[in-house]
């Protein structure tokens, strides 16, 4: 196995997004997803950083505790080897035992911002290969991941903001599909939300509650780290709040490869830029 990247050392290379809503007869198998960490990845090939995450209620951002939904944020030395363990039976596990499940593997665009005094780069051509270089550069739709550590002693004042922020980032148009999820109850948040196109997510980051909440972060520091990771998805596959994704330009056959139900069609070229 390749070794887990050193602290400080920055993260590159390729992303893995696994979210489930287990269902009911498996929320203890969930609950020892959470508890054992990142034990159980420890041998896989090419894995150099592992999150398994709770979430709020519903899948969203709530100070109330989600009983079945759960996050998996990976990041790998190569593409084909996030490919290999999203064809895995640690993969298949959650799968088999989710009401829902979407997963998606990304090329980072850009970054700002760090994650346990880690930052993380753009996805390098030796990471993505050939297929991927290729599908990095095509048309399709893009992720926006967000982290936050917050300072204690501003807790209370953040979620003051984030309710409102997220329930605009829910009904925001473009947006195909978000989440909010948690290393730690109140001060560890992360949200991933997946756009259509630019011009969206922009007018949704710009504007409204996520605008206050913004400005409000920054003007009283709630926070103590953050970063932000802009995306392009190179496959997914799943099913979100009774919505089908397929996507597949990471394999030979591209674009082509996708479902008829893929929720994006002909998306126009997306330039390398972040809010």
């Amino acid at each position: 196995m390749e070794a887990i990247a050193n602290l400080h050392d920055p993260l590159s290379g390729v992303v893995v997004v696994l979210l489930a809503d287990f269902l009911r007869q498996h929320q203890g198998w969930g609950w020892l997803r959470l508890v054992a960490g990142a034990t159980p990845y420890k041998e896989v090939p090419g894995l150099t950083m592992v999150k398994v995450m709770g979430s709020g209620h519903g899948g969203g951002f709530s100070l109330r505790p989600s009983a079945t939904h759960q996050g998996l944020i990976c990041t790998f030395t190569h593409l084909d080897l996030a490919l290999q363990f999203l064809d895995s039976p640690a993969v298949q596990a959650y799968r088999s035992r989710a009401r829902e499940c979407w997963s998606g593997v990304m090329a980072v665009q850009s970054a700002r911002g760090h994650w346990d005094k880690q930052a993380w780069q753009v996805s390098s051509a030796q990471s993505l290969g050939e297929t991927g270089q290729d599908a990095a550069q095509a048309p399709g739709p893009f992720a926006v991941l967000t982290r936050a550590s917050i300072l204690p002693t501003k807790a209370m004042a953040f979620w003051r903001y984030a309710p409102a922020a997220q329930a605009e980032l829910d009904q925001s148009p473009g947006c195909l599909l978000a989440m909010g999820l948690g290393e730690a109850p109140l001060v560890r948040q992360c949200t991933f939300s997946l756009w259509q196109d630019t011009a969206s997510m922009l007018n949704y980051a710009h504007q409204g509650a996520h605008q206050v909440a913004s400005a409000a972060a920054y003007k009283h520091q709630f926070f103590s780290e953050s970063l932000f990771v802009r995306m392009q998805v190179l496959q997914m596959a799943g099913v979100w709040k009774g919505q089908p994704f397929q996507f597949d330009n990471a394999s030979p056959l591209g674009a082509a490869a996708a479902l008829d139900t893929a929720p994006v069609v002909d998306t126009p070229r997306l330039e390398l830029s972040h809010v």
